[in-house]
């Protein structure tokens, strides 16, 4: 019995895993050797209505609150972490869009989306630092009917894939710090947006680069929120992202703790399975608890947001402690398999792909600073 899970959710949850076991776990290793999206397969998800199910439906989504997003989720991440990205960057860029988009805008970008025909990134990281995200130095300044861009951000999930990007830039000075940033959705064949895509550890079906802004002209109608109040605005969505990033890599976990359970139990050594070694099963019991505590403060957090309620403090939780503890996990689920567990295959490529996520969106330390200041009061705990 799980107190945020209604019936009607679990049945969601089993029909999302049905899929997610028949077309997407079969093409998890082969997508991460050939770093290619499957765009087919994203649009299939889409007319699934897996995509951001919580938008409203006039933007072609179901209206289903965030609780249902993150139920399809994680059983998208059981089977390939890099691929529930698509679901990852929907649901944020979605959010940001249904909020704070010109109605004619949204219009146009948001059924793509739920429909799996579209796939926006969010650019926020610089090349001189990501956790001080406020201090921006990409610049945008008004000309007319447009914006112009210059500048580069980098270390961008899907950089070289997406169609477009909600990209954060400075409109004030420097000295004016979050409250000079401005938001603004950006198709990614206008002129003057080049990519580059990196070489990296793990979620490489989706990938991660660099996007160059050379004097890109983008319509002023594309601004999101308020000139220089982008920051402030359309931040406030990432608390929703941290909790779904908790169930996406706890999800990882989950499913190598499975399969990690059964090996233990078949597997002999002198005369017994592994599983009666306390050695061995006791690790993997620590684990167990951990992660099951860990995904009921997501689904707490989700629960919190569909409710109306203050939620930051627990998302950051989600955020920080979710994919240490989901690499420990695999790490050592991992071990357990021994040779074979250190062999290319589902559990190596795991420990890869949840890695990445003690790095980015957000690292530990900004994460436990948000929740000082959540208790302790802001002023009490200074940036």
């Amino acid at each position: 019995m799980n107190p945020y899970i209604d019936e009607d959710l679990a049945a969601l949850g089993e029909h999302a895993r049905r899929f997610a076991t028949d077309r997407i776990a079969p093409g998890f290793l082969e997508r991460d050797r050939t770093r290619v999206l499957d765009r087919a397969l994203m649009r299939q998800m889409g007319e699934m209505g897996f995509i951001a199910p919580e938008l409203p439906e006039q933007y072609g989504g179901q209206g289903m609150g965030c609780l249902a997003a993150g139920v399809i989720h994680e059983e998208i991440a059981r089977a390939d972490l890099s691929l529930s990205y698509i679901n990852l960057l929907a649901s944020l860029t979605g959010q940001i869009l249904a909020e704070h988009a010109r109605p004619d805008v949204a219009a146009h970008w948001l059924p793509r989306l739920t429909r799996g025909e579209a796939l926006l990134a969010i650019a926020l990281t610089e090349p001189r630092g990501g956790s001080d995200a406020a201090n921006l130095r990409l610049k945008m300044t008004r000309d007319g009917d447009h914006y112009v861009i210059d500048g580069e951000k980098t270390s961008i999930s899907a950089a070289d894939q997406a169609d477009a990007t909600v990209l954060f830039a400075r409109t004030g000075t420097v000295e004016s710090g979050a409250r000079g940033v401005s938001a603004i959705l950006v198709p990614m064949d206008t002129p003057g947006v080049t990519t580059t895509r990196f070489d990296c550890h793990g979620q490489r079906a989706i990938g991660r680069g660099s996007i160059f802004f050379q004097n890109a002209r983008v319509p002023a109608s594309h601004l999101l929120g308020q000139e220089g109040q982008g920051f402030v605005q359309v931040m406030q969505g990432f608390d929703f992202s941290r909790a779904l990033i908790g169930l996406q890599v706890l999800a990882v976990a989950r499913v190598a703790l499975e399969e990690t359970w059964e090996y233990v139990a078949q597997r002999e050594a002198f005369g017994k399975p592994l599983s009666a070694f306390q050695g061995v099963s006791h690790p993997l019991a620590d684990y167990e608890t951990q992660v099951e505590a860990a995904r009921l403060l997501c689904l707490q957090t989700l629960w919190l947001k569909d409710k109306g309620l203050p939620h930051t403090a627990e998302a950051a939780m989600c955020k920080w402690w979710g994919p240490k503890l989901a690499y420990d996990t695999v790490h050592q689920c991992l071990l357990s398999f021994g040779h074979g567990g250190y062999d290319r295959g589902p559990m190596e490529q795991r420990l890869r792909d949840v890695l990445g996520f003690q790095i980015g969106d957000g690292t530990a330390q900004i994460m436990k600073t948000i929740i000082a200041r959540g208790r302790a009061g802001r002023g009490s705990v200074p940036a």
